[in-house]
């Protein structure tokens, strides 16, 4: 977009302006992508809380330390069975709410 001067320019959208005609599909995304993000944070801030490394955590869950590092960026997702190994190595349980 060029402004009067010829100049590039770029025009900012807020998020309800982007948002605004929400499929069902796309809410549902939305809400399973937020979801895998909460679920995220919760366990490293659960880690942190105890004070423990990502390396202790991992060797508790007899897992490599970069799938507990995939997993606190919640960029990826993640199994049942590897959330429960962690959850345990955490000294939590995994339950469906």
């Amino acid at each position: 977009m060029k402004n009067t001067s010829g100049k590039n320019t770029v025009k900012i959208y807020s998020f309800d302006e982007v948002f605004k005609k929400k499929t069902k599909e796309f809410s549902r995304g939305y809400r399973e992508e937020s979801a895998r993000i909460e679920l995220a944070h919760k366990i490293k801030s659960e880690r942190e809380s105890q004070k423990l490394t990502q390396k202790v955590v991992a060797k508790r869950a007899s897992m490599p330390q970069s799938v507990v590092a995939r997993l606190e960026s919640g960029e990826h997702g993640i199994s049942v069975d590897t959330l429960g190994r962690v959850a345990a190595a955490l000294g939590k349980r995994v339950a469906l709410v």
